[in-house]
């Protein structure tokens, strides 16, 4: 599996611990930047993140800026994405199970680094629930 990560200034040090927890984990990682907290605007790292995710670039994304709302908007532009803003346990199980989010975002200036981590480990390792679900994600991508 290859994840794309992305980020602006409020999202880097928790890219970065991200980055080296699914290092850790056996996972590929596509580094989209930013490379520093030096201020830079988070629509061109949400949108490089969606197009590297759906290209095929990536299997999956990771975004990060401060609040996760905005960078997880740009995102949600590039057709075939499906970004959800997670801030909890529950959120992040059911992005995955019901929405098959193939972005997940976060933000650095809401949620603990620790608390990334936990939520992207349940992210990845729920699976998607078909059925019902199956026909609204069609209605999404419709």
């Amino acid at each position: 599996m290859k994840i794309a990560l992305a980020a602006d200034h409020g999202g880097f040090q928790m890219k970065e611990a991200l980055k080296a927890h699914l290092v850790e984990r056996g996972i590929e990682i596509l580094d989209l930047g930013t490379d520093s907290e030096a201020s830079v605007p988070y629509p061109v790292y949400g949108k490089a993140c969606g197009e590297a995710v759906a290209s095929g670039q990536a299997d999956r994304g990771i975004l990060v800026c401060g609040t996760g709302i905005g960078i997880s908007i740009a995102a949600n532009k590039v057709k075939g994405i499906r970004a959800a803003v997670v801030t909890n346990e529950f959120m992040a199980e059911m992005c995955k199970a019901h929405n098959d989010a193939n972005i997940i975002s976060f933000g650095g200036r809401v949620i603990t680094i620790e608390e990334a981590i936990r939520f992207t480990d349940i992210w990845l390792d729920t699976e998607t629930e078909m059925g019902r679900h199956a026909e609204r994600r069609a209605m999404i991508e419709a």
